[in-house]
């Protein structure tokens, strides 16, 4: 019989997975959306990067997608002694606009009409922040699901931002136009490669191919984060002296992936390369004091890592109001 001594993080633990009735009805409610919108953009700067924060809208999908590879009843509980419903995960959609000298560089494009009626949102949301879409000098793009690449093209079927410069994973690319893949995946991914494809083959976009470590403008950069996708890529800001790492959907979780980064997702491609990816992501940032931008954290999604036992906290920034 093996003597269990719990220490300080043990114990936590414990406290976060014990049964849900533990907690009084009311101390787990969450709280209530507004009656009007909330504001849809959020500024911050980032040395002398100016960034701003878009979103696209939210959804939500059934929690028993989250942490497949947990215990059973360990998720919702989790769930529960954080506030958040067990049985449906809410889910943001962030944006990243990067502004550094003379580039404008657009992290995603969303899902524009052809996904959620709670989606499609980033253009209105542009407009609310002053951001005309005709000055995107760039646009990079994480991966090939619905919600970060559907919203490519306009009511016309041609790219949204023509006179952007487009990038995306080499691997990303090779795998979502590999011959036939329609008729080798399962048949509930069908819709997700036929989309994939037709928004990649978008009137009005040449595609630049990127690999680890490629720059697309000064201080902008790509880095691997394999394993969400294929080809998976985060996009890395520099500039004087400050990073910040928009993580995509390498972690997608703003508690979850950083309490537990060894569970993963039902969507998650190759769980055991997204957990290696997640690890190396949340390892540098809490070392370098990189901040991350999570696409599907609570909005805005802006924070820091720290590392809390064998497994890290995510600390949001501070939201700042303009002088």
């Amino acid at each position: 019989m093996t003597l269990i001594r719990p220490n300080r993080r043990d114990l936590l633990r414990l406290a976060a997975i014990a049964p849900a009735f533990a907690l009084p009805v009311a101390a787990r409610a969450g709280l209530g959306g507004p009656i009007g919108p909330n504001p849809g953009h959020f500024h911050f700067t980032l040395g002398e990067a100016r960034m701003t924060v878009l979103s696209d809208g939210f959804f939500s999908q059934p929690a028993a997608g989250l942490g497949v590879n947990a215990p059973e009843g360990e998720v919702a509980a989790f769930l529960e002694a954080h506030y958040l419903n067990p049985a449906e995960n809410y889910a943001h959609t962030n944006h990243l606009l990067v502004e550094l000298g003379d580039a404008k560089v657009l992290v995603d494009v969303g899902s524009g009409s052809r996904f959620l009626d709670t989606t499609g949102r980033l253009l209105a949301n542009m407009e609310a922040a002053g951001i005309d879409p005709s000055s995107i000098t760039h646009v990079f793009i994480t991966h090939a699901h619905p919600d970060h690449i559907w919203g490519i093209r306009d009511d016309f079927d041609e790219a949204l931002f023509p006179d952007a410069a487009y990038f995306i994973g080499e691997t990303e690319h090779a795998y979502w136009t590999q011959d036939d893949l329609v008729n080798q995946v399962a048949p509930e991914e069908q819709q997700f490669v036929l989309g994939a494809v037709n928004s990649i083959n978008v009137d009005g976009a040449e595609w630049n191919f990127v690999k680890d470590g490629d720059e697309i403008a000064p201080g902008i950069s790509v880095m691997n984060s394999f394993g969400h996708t294929a080809g998976h890529m985060a996009l890395r800001v520099e500039s004087a002296g400050q990073q910040l790492i928009a993580v995509g959907d390498a972690l997608t979780h703003g508690w979850l992936n950083f309490a537990h980064p060894e569970w993963y997702n039902d969507i998650d491609a190759d769980p055991e390369t997204t957990v290696a990816s997640r690890r190396a992501i949340l390892d540098m940032a809490a070392s370098d004091g990189i901040a991350l931008l999570g696409y599907h954290f609570p909005f805005p999604g802006a924070g820091h890592v720290v590392r809390d036992g064998d497994a890290y906290r995510f600390i949001p920034a501070l939201w700042q109001f303009g002088g």
